[in-house]
């Protein structure tokens, strides 16, 4: 019998890791999946901060994702569109989820959620607890995932 050995690289291996870890802080709950929910880390002195994810309803009921909370800090539901050249933010008390639809928060997308009253900076690295709460599916927590902040990145790149 001949043994054969399985020879993975180490940029292989980091691969693999990396695309569990990106599945790993997903979570579903009835027919509500909650995709890849992340943030940017904060500048220095920020005392709120955006989360960005999918929220994709694979039912055939609507739903509505009611509230939300966190340990760092209060988080509401952003719209964002623009007046003109001008750019609106505004909360609203909840986010309509057709059935068989997806809701896609980005930064330059119509929605977003805010973390405010920060009680200690984003740093790259955490995981922040997030409640989420839906009107027909119930209740779940996801991890929040803190990646490096686009600002941060411009500001070391004009220092160099």
């Amino acid at each position: 019998m001949q043994l054969h050995r399985l020879i993975i690289s180490p940029t292989a291996f980091a691969l693999a890791l990396l695309c569990l870890t990106a599945q790993a802080h997903d979570a579903r709950i009835g027919s509500i999946h909650v995709i890849h929910p992340a943030a940017p880390a904060t500048l220095p002195g920020q005392r709120s901060g955006a989360v960005y994810l999918s929220i994709e309803n694979e039912g055939a009921a609507a739903d509505r994702l009611l509230s939300l909370s966190s340990p760092a800090g209060s988080v509401a539901i952003h719209s964002m569109a623009m007046d003109g050249t001008i750019m609106r933010m505004r909360e609203v008390d909840s986010l309509a989820l057709p059935p068989a639809t997806k809701v896609v928060m980005q930064a330059d997308g119509a929605y977003h959620l805010m973390l405010t009253g920060l009680k200690q900076p984003l740093a790259v690295g955490d995981k922040i607890p997030l409640k989420m709460t839906f009107e027909r599916a119930g209740t779940v927590e996801v991890s929040v995932h803190v990646g490096p902040n686009a600002a941060q990145r411009n500001m070391e790149k004009m220092a160099h």
